[in-house]
């Protein structure tokens, strides 16, 4: 049997790499798809350190910048550690709120380039099955669409169809993409304009964004090099997934505040 022949048929959304990558060979996998394993451990019962700073400190203390978006105290919890401890290793980051149902893009240091809201998985969870990324579509029951909450280092690559797509979690086949209404009766663009972040969970696990935001924020920044993405939970407490995550203190609510 042929290998090609053999690989399970996946949802449209998932089909990213896998088909690609057995025709393409090894070489250009290196180029196209991201290493398996890039979620960092979710659970952890350690405490976290509070960080304290002088008042030379606190006054250069590197926090994201928002700018005038309106963020959730655990985004904003999240990005001003990412910011602080440069965390995200000099890369651009993205902060997905998903109890929000909205993505933030931040350059390399912490400013935001722009927000939008996204459609996410179906139910509500922050964990994936083990090996979803690869069962056949029929054996996906509704409780596994979950988007998977975790640090994810992201890579851009191609699906099965040539879209260029950013990898989130390989392993279970979670990207970063256009929206696609292939399905009228899934009304997917109606659901990405309403302001109830509950109408915007119907994908299998992918971030399903607008097809500008998609061209004009993520591919620019994480469509052409490694990013890092903070996917925040919405069941579980944001330290138990980011458990080395610390509150920063700063005399400021952003870096551009007048002295």
């Amino acid at each position: 049997m042929k290998l090609l022949d053999a690989l399970p048929k996946l949802p449209a959304e998932w089909s990213a790499g896998i088909r690609q990558g057995v025709l393409l060979g090894s070489a250009v996998l290196v180029l196209t798809l991201p290493p398996t394993g890039l979620a960092t451990s979710r659970l952890s019962g350690a405490t976290h350190p509070v960080v304290s700073m002088n008042e030379a400190e606190l006054a250069d203390a590197r926090i994201a910048d928002f700018g005038d978006h309106v963020a959730s105290a655990d985004a904003r919890f999240v990005a001003n550690w990412v910011a602080h401890s440069q965390n995200n290793q000099h890369l651009p980051f993205v902060i997905l709120d998903k109890r929000d149902a909205r993505v933030f893009v931040f350059d390399a240091g912490g400013v935001l380039i722009d927000s939008s809201p996204v459609l996410l998985g179906a139910a509500a969870g922050d964990d994936s099955v083990v090996g979803i990324g690869t069962r056949p579509i029929a054996q996906v029951r509704h409780e596994e669409r979950t988007t998977p909450a975790g640090r994810f280092i992201s890579r851009p690559g191609r699906n099965a169809s040539g879209e260029d797509v950013v990898w989130v979690d390989y392993d279970a086949a979670v990207s970063m993409h256009r929206v696609r209404p292939v399905d009228p009766k899934e009304r997917r663009l109606e659901r990405l304009a309403s302001n109830d972040p509950s109408q915007r969970r119907i994908s299998y696990g992918c971030i399903n964004v607008p097809v500008a935001f998609f061209e004009g924020v993520v591919k620019p920044a994480m469509g052409v090099q490694r990013g890092v993405v903070y996917v925040l939970p919405e069941k579980k407490d944001v330290r138990q997934v980011f458990t080395g995550a610390y509150p920063v203190e700063a005399k400021a609510s952003s870096r551009t505040s007048t002295m």
